[in-house]
């Protein structure tokens, strides 16, 4: 499945970019298994998007949770819990 990641902010800074089209194994099913796969690339990205780090997520620009299911072609996003102008 082919998704469009985009991160905002403090993520943004600390992974490098602002947005990324991704090929996801088939095991990636929701936006809590995104965020999962995206830290198994370790370094910066472990550590943006660490389990206990507060992030909000949107999928398709709707805030969502980890339990959200994602499909072909959505947008999933992840930033931080207050972002400035």
């Amino acid at each position: 499945m082919q998704i469009q990641l985009r991160f905002f902010a403090s993520v943004r800074e600390a992974v490098g970019t602002g947005q990324e089209s991704v090929s996801l194994p088939g095991e990636v099913r929701t936006v809590g298994d995104v965020r999962s796969f995206l830290r198994s690339r370790g370094g910066a990205w472990a550590e943006a998007l660490a389990e206990g780090r507060a992030l909000r997520m949107a999928c398709n620009q709707q805030m969502t949770d980890a339990a959200t299911p994602i499909s072909e072609g959505c947008e999933v996003a992840f930033f931080p819990p207050v972002t400035g102008g």
